[in-house]
């Protein structure tokens, strides 16, 4: 029986969702299969980089040990990469780095080597590098990702916005809000110029959707722009709404393209108060709302968040700084970063 025959067949009742069950476990089982090679590897590399440092401290081995010692690996092993000697130096520092083997067993060990090396090369404490790679881990970056979130500072900007949403919403919702939101943010990627207009910023936001879900954080999916609500016969539009999938709830997001005004949460609470009314469910929770403006001052937007019941956030955004050569020769194409959250796919 030919194949085309094979698929033509009537497959029997229940064989369907058999069949996708079965698809689930051989995907969980090939993942399961490239961590476990993946961290013997890591495993293997920081060992050859802990024995490299035994011996050169104990027995005084000098850097022409490790360029013999790359000849000799590679020509026992020709079928496998990774023994140059830029490599095993590269093992050295990890091993300096992790001295304890514990460490590689935990986040860093469940990383590919090139993200190791990144992590290596662009910060300076163990703390650092343990935040950033546990990072990864959880929303799964690439490493040209991980590069542009140590470059922008992603874990030091992380919940730095200024907000009400330890009075205003339960715990652990509270943490979990003021962890999402970042302060401040970055649209370098828009390639505006510091004189752009809020209708500008929001077309360019909306065209680099991908990198700007990417800025705010894991958990946030795209709703839309300009969204229309009535209220008492009058037409009213959203800058953007967005759906948090962790803290189940909408959030608004406004923009202003200048300093902050305490008048401004005026009408975002109105947005939201419009939203919990019209767009959310009994199984969402209390509608967010971000203000994102040019600059605050710090003590005005405290004062002004003082006596709002709503949960509101307001943080800076930074149009266009100075980059880093090495951050603008490593920051993705949008394209690029979508066939990484389609898992690499071309």
């Amino acid at each position: 029986m030919s194949d085309t025959q094979v698929s033509l067949m009537q497959p029997p009742e229940g064989y369907g969702d058999w069949l996708a069950a079965l698809k689930k476990r051989i995907h969980t089982a090939q993942q399961k299969a490239t961590l476990a090679v993946n961290r013997e590897l890591v495993l293997l590399y920081w060992q050859i980089g802990r024995d490299i440092l035994a011996r050169q401290a104990e027995q005084g081995w000098g850097a022409k040990v490790i360029e013999r010692l790359a000849h000799d690996l590679r020509n026992a092993f020709p079928e496998m990469k990774g023994f140059s000697r830029t490599n095993l130096l590269y093992m050295r520092s990890f091993a300096e780095a992790w001295p304890d083997e514990h460490i590689v067993q935990q986040a860093v060990g469940q990383l590919p080597w090139g993200h190791n090396l990144v992590l290596l090369g662009k910060l300076k404490t163990a703390k650092e590098r343990l935040a950033y790679a546990q990072k990864t881990l959880e929303h799964g970056w690439s490493r040209n990702v991980l590069v542009m979130q140590i470059e922008t500072r992603f874990i030091e900007r992380q919940g730095n916005a200024i907000t009400n949403f330890e009075q205003c919403l339960p715990r652990p919702e509270s943490d979990l809000a003021r962890e999402s939101l970042k302060d401040p943010y970055r649209f370098d990627f828009l390639g505006l110029g510091d004189e752009a207009q809020e209708r500008e910023i929001e077309h360019a936001l909306v065209r680099h959707v991908t990198e700007f879900l990417l800025e705010l954080g894991a958990g946030f999916a795209f709703v839309g722009k300009q969204v229309h609500l009535e209220v008492g016969g009058d037409d009213f539009f959203l800058d953007l709404l967005f759906y948090h999938l962790t803290l189940r709830c909408y959030v608004v997001i406004e923009l202003k393209a200048g300093d902050f005004k305490p008048e401004h949460l005026g009408q975002l609470g109105f947005y939201l108060t419009a939203v919990d009314r019209q767009v959310k469910t009994t199984e969402d929770q209390p509608t967010i709302g971000l203000l994102l403006c040019k600059s605050k001052n710090k003590v005005v937007a405290e004062y002004a968040l003082g006596d709002k019941t709503q949960p509101m956030g307001i943080a800076e955004y930074k149009l266009r700084e100075s980059l880093p050569e090495t951050l603008e020769a490593s920051l993705p194409s949008i394209e690029q970063i979508e066939r990484e959250l389609d898992g690499g796919e071309a």
